[in-house]
């Protein structure tokens, strides 16, 4: 059996392997740990094996080596990717330096090592909102989703922000419209929804969080 043989060699190997919940279920059955990229992140600083086999896209294994730098990091696909990690780049970042003297670059997860280098401080969807209200610059130039930013600048209202036009293709994809009708279609029925969806869809929510955090809300007996 296949699951037979990837637990044997992991253990000859001295692999873990860590899976995103994006992947497929079967995937994240073999693997050993399987959670969200900031989840995942922590987890890998704590593993004692030498090497990770990261099935995820290649931000999340630069994440992982970043903070592993004595580890080997694999990944299960050279080719996954994350088109949004890619909206921003350098050039962006100068530009916004050179006009605001006093500007926090706050860099989303989901992003480059080279990116996450030039910024002042990383941030995921579920610290997104804590971290730059403590941040003291006055603006937040805050990379690449626009529309994470946007959630975020509508609670830090404080803080003014600059915006970049990145985005979640996937996320972008689900439109008010379709939320209203899926609400009109099961009554009663909560709505879950990451920041990484635009306002208008955020607004329709009943709960807005994090990938896990989604989950953990799901899974709450009080909310059946």
């Amino acid at each position: 059996m296949i699951k037979e043989e990837i637990a044997r060699l992991k253990e000859k190997k001295d692999f873990v392997i860590l899976a995103h919940y994006y992947v497929d279920g079967a995937v994240q059955e073999i693997a050993d740990y399987v959670g969200d990229s900031y989840y995942l992140s922590k987890v890998a600083t704590e593993v004692k094996s030498a090497n990770i086999l990261f099935a995820g896209v290649m931000f999340m294994g630069e994440s992982a080596k970043l903070l592993n730098p004595q580890k080997h990091v694999y990944m299960a696909d050279d080719f996954a990717d994350c088109p949004m990690a890619h909206m921003v780049d350098v050039a962006d970042i100068e530009k916004v330096r050179e006009q605001y003297k006093d500007v926090a670059v706050v860099c989303y997860v989901n992003s480059t090592a080279a990116i996450k280098a030039l910024s002042d401080v990383c941030v995921t969807s579920s610290n997104a909102i804590k971290v730059v209200r403590k941040l003291k610059e006055k603006y937040i130039f805050f990379i690449p989703d626009n529309n994470l930013g946007q959630y975020v600048a509508k609670q830090v209202p404080e803080k003014q922000f600059i915006f970049h036009d990145g985005f979640c293709h996937v996320h972008k994809s689900i439109k008010a419209p379709l939320v209203i009708e899926a609400k009109r279609n099961h009554p009663g029925a909560l709505v879950l929804v990451h920041p990484e969806c635009t306002l208008d869809v955020v607004e329709l929510a009943d709960f807005v969080g994090s990938t896990s955090q989604i989950i953990d809300y799901a899974t709450q007996d009080d909310y059946l």
